[in-house]
């Protein structure tokens, strides 16, 4: 088989438009669709065909790729495109998405003899644009040769979890890895907002716990986000880290485990969403820690 592939991309924000980038700077056609058109419409200068309904999308393409809001989302587009899916395509599904929905589509993957792939991914807008991905994969091994160049365009590393992918296996450890990103992002705006509050200088405390175990690069890049007012444009969105943070807590829920840190974590981001900050980074949460504006 070849390894130029025609790759139908539904799904263009964020992640899935750097995701298509990817695929057609590595030579691959592709197929984009985003239900909000003008979204997709940039990558038509990368080669991409811009198509108006998910069923053109994925006319005549060897794999699908799903990265979109959410289970019930996919779900409904994969009905829109139902028309035009052909017995035998890959299904490469990256979206984040819960326990109970990846049982669903992989059941609609079977109804159409689809070959499913469990496949969420991590990383933000930078490693994205980057094909820096790490891609998180559960899915049969034989055929596993036609969606390998797709991941390895966008990303640098692939983590086979399983042979099935509708047991989720992929999608268990992208829940387990968010409520980390999540937990650590949320303190991190918790922690500035404790700092202005008292009057206290933030790079003081980063001066205090420089070169030690409490160090991590990840808590200063989150907020110097917020300490030079780059929230926009967003690495992870607000209000989509307020749907993973809802995911975890319910798989927890399911399986016998009260997740305290991401029900408040999810609380947070909500908070800060209904503020208006949903279309920011994640680490805008800082906001939620304030009644009003936050202190001079």
């Amino acid at each position: 088989m070849t390894d130029q592939l025609t790759v139908s991309v539904l799904g263009t924000g964020i992640m899935g438009a750097a995701m298509a980038r990817n695929l057609a700077r590595a030579g691959h056609t592709v197929r984009a669709w985003n239900r909000t058109r003008a979204k997709a419409e940039p990558l038509a200068a990368e080669g991409a065909h811009i198509a108006g309904t998910p069923a053109e999308a994925v006319r005549g393409a060897d794999v699908v790729l799903t990265m979109l809001h959410d289970g019930p989302a996919v779900l409904q587009t994969l009905r829109e495109a139902a028309p035009d899916l052909r017995p035998g395509t890959a299904w490469v599904q990256s979206t984040t998405a819960g326990l109970d929905d990846v049982a669903e589509l992989a059941a609609v993957a079977r109804d159409h003899g689809l070959v499913f792939y469990d496949a969420p991914v991590l990383g933000t807008r930078q490693p994205a644009e980057a094909g820096k991905l790490t891609v998180l994969a559960a899915g049969p091994a034989e055929g596993r040769d036609r969606v390998t160049p797709v991941f390895d365009a966008v990303g640098a590393r692939t983590v086979w979890t399983g042979e099935d992918g509708a047991a989720a296996a992929a999608t268990r450890l992208k829940l387990v890895a968010n409520s980390w990103v999540l937990a650590v992002t949320a303190a991190a705006g918790e922690t500035l907002a404790l700092a202005k509050a008292l009057d206290v200088d933030p790079r003081g405390f980063f001066d205090i716990v420089a070169g030690g175990p409490l160090d991590m690069g990840y808590l200063r890049a989150k907020s110097d986000l917020v300490l030079d007012d780059r929230l926009t444009p967003p690495q992870f969105a607000v209000s989509t880290a307020a749907k993973d943070a809802r995911l975890i807590v319910r798989a927890g829920a399911e399986h016998g485990v009260r997740l305290d840190v991401a029900e408040a974590a999810a609380a947070r981001m909500e908070r800060a969403a209904a503020r208006g900050h949903g279309d920011e980074d994640m680490v805008a949460a800082y906001f939620a820690s304030f009644d009003d504006n936050p202190p001079a």
